[in-house]
């Protein structure tokens, strides 16, 4: 009977296991899948073992299935079992899958919630916002415009305040009911008591016998504006106009000239000149002249002034007008000139006087500033250098008078920059100092300061240069009106009480009762339409003081 059983081959039952393996899906080919092939196997095996040794009692007993029957019912159990249990495994992973896609999705919803629950949120806390900051933003503009309210009140007060009439003092009112005291002839530099030419030394302008001759001077204008010669030639003769100035107590006069005028040198109309009829017809070079030995023949020293450039009212904001030279500006400017044709024009002016002792220096512009005060000393001071060694080697003995910048209100830099001329001790620096000067301080204008706030001011300016006897400065323009407010009488008494002090040099602005243009009246004259009745008041009586020179 054994001899009747048939062992099947290796090679038959490892092709049965492929069979079994390919009929499988392939989602159930797994590792755990192999591993029950592999025991389903391992079972066949024994079974076909046991079959090879009871085979012939099998068969005996009457069994119609063959091994090969029995391996494969086994295995497609087996393979139905594995399929059922994958199947269920599959179903397991695909609900897990399901219920992480509505976790998920739960979690996805509650975000939206919580992010629309957020936005709902914040929408609310701006629409809170919103009126806040507007009311915070509506706060803050009503605070800025109070503010702007308040301070343009205070302006206007503060302005009203100034502008409220000034009340002279018993010793002014006293002073104006007097006649003018006589004319000091020991000051005027034409006396016995000084001997030319004159020269500096530290703060002082001395003679050549060490003596001061202190300036005491008046400006006369009118050459340096739009009728081309000094006002009051048609009202008064020069000889009386240069004795009114004398008998005023002043010894010297500041005379303006334009660039227009030297380079035009117009014929003057005939009813500028009523009163001096030797000369119409002349040019108006020739009536400046004229003027300047009028004042020098009454004894009086004369400086002469390069104003402005074009010949108008000085000065306002052109650019054209605001230094020497005005080339870089091209077609700007209706008067063109450079710094050659402006030392040039010095030198033709000049040339006049070689011969004239009394007139004694040259100030060689007026408020050089730049735009908008914008002008280098260092830049200005060369250009002086190169000037007053020009003028110089027509007549060393001429003083060169170097006005600050801004507006010569700017002398701070001379300490450590100062003008140096080929001919040593001629050098004199010039300030002017108005009511309205120091309007871009932190202080204010000098018509609000305190005193000590003024005096700060000068020293700072200029002052320095007289106070530690470095070099002399001429307050070549100041002044103030016949009827001041309280402004100007603060700005006045401040000044006069400081130049009082350190025994200044001054000049006065100005001797005209009328401005060249549409003959307006000037508010800041010492004399009458007459040009020869003095205005008695505040302001002669402190010139009056101050023109004396302290004995050292």
């Amino acid at each position: 009977m054994l001899l009747d059983f048939e062992e099947p081959e290796k090679d038959d039952t490892d092709a049965l296991w492929e069979l079994v393996s390919r009929s499988q899906p392939e989602r159930a080919r797994t590792s755990s899948d192999t591993d029950r092939a592999t025991t389903a196997k391992d079972n066949s095996s024994r079974c076909l073992s046991t079959e090879h040794q009871f085979g012939g009692e099998s068969r005996a007993s009457g069994e119609q299935s063959t091994p090969k029957e029995g391996i494969k019912n086994e295995t497609e159990a087996r393979r139905k079992q594995s399929a059922r249990r994958q199947a269920r495994q599959v179903h397991h992973a695909e609900r897990q899958s399901e219920a992480e896609k509505e976790k998920s999705q739960e979690k996805g919803n509650s975000g939206i919630v919580k992010q629309t629950q957020q936005e709902q949120t914040s929408e609310q806390n701006k629409r809170m916002v919103q009126p806040r900051r507007s009311m915070i933003l509506f706060v803050f503009v009503l605070g800025i415009a109070f503010l702007a309210s308040w301070l343009v009140y205070r302006f206007q007060q503060s302005e009203a305040e100034l502008s409220i009439p000034w009340i002279p003092s018993p010793d002014a009112r006293l002073f104006s009911q007097r006649p003018l005291p006589p004319v000091n002839e020991k000051l005027l530099l034409s006396s016995s008591e000084y001997k030319l030419p004159l020269q500096t030394k530290g703060r002082d302008i001395v003679d050549q016998n060490g003596n001061r001759f202190k300036l005491s001077s008046v400006n006369w204008y009118g050459a340096s504006d739009e009728l081309f010669i000094p006002g009051g030639l048609d009202i008064q003769h020069r000889d009386m106009i240069a004795n009114t100035i004398k008998k005023l107590g002043f010894n010297s006069v500041r005379m303006p000239y334009s660039d227009e005028m030297v380079m035009t040198n117009p014929t003057v109309l005939p009813h500028l000149l009523t009163a001096n009829p030797d000369l119409i017809g002349k040019r108006a070079l020739d009536i400046f002249v004229a003027s300047v030995e009028a004042l020098t023949d009454a004894g009086l020293a004369v400086i002469i002034n390069n104003h402005i450039t074009s010949a108008v009212w000085c000065c306002g904001a052109d650019p054209c007008d605001a230094g020497w030279a005005n080339d870089h500006l091209g077609p700007l400017c209706r008067v063109k000139q450079t710094e050659e044709q402006w030392i040039e024009h010095w030198e033709t002016v000049m040339e006049r006087f070689l011969e004239n002792p009394l007139v004694i220096g040259a100030d060689l512009r007026n408020e050089v500033r730049g735009l908008w005060g914008t002008m280098p000393w260092d830049k200005w001071a060369t250009a002086a250098e190169k000037c007053g060694n020009k003028l110089l080697k027509l007549k060393k003995d001429w003083l060169i008078i170097v006005e600050g910048t801004e507006s010569a209100n700017h002398l701070r830099y001379v300490g450590k920059r100062p003008v140096v001329l080929d001919v040593p001790n001629r050098v004199v620096y010039s300030a002017h100092v108005y009511s309205w000067s120091g309007w871009g301080s932190s202080e204010g204008r000098y018509s609000k300061r305190t005193y000590a706030s003024f005096v700060d001011a000068m020293r700072t300016n200029w002052a320095y240069l007289v106070e530690d006897d470095i070099a002399p400065v001429w307050i070549g323009e100041f002044g103030a009106p016949n009827h001041p407010g309280q402004g100007d009488a603060n700005y006045w008494a401040n000044l006069m009480r400081y130049l009082k002090a350190i025994d200044a040099d001054f000049g006065y602005w100005a001797v005209n009762p009328r401005k060249p243009k549409d003959n307006e009246k000037e508010s800041y004259s010492l004399v009458k339409d007459d040009w020869v009745t003095p205005v008695l008041d505040y302001r002669l009586k402190d010139m009056t003081e101050l023109m004396v020179p302290r004995k050292t």
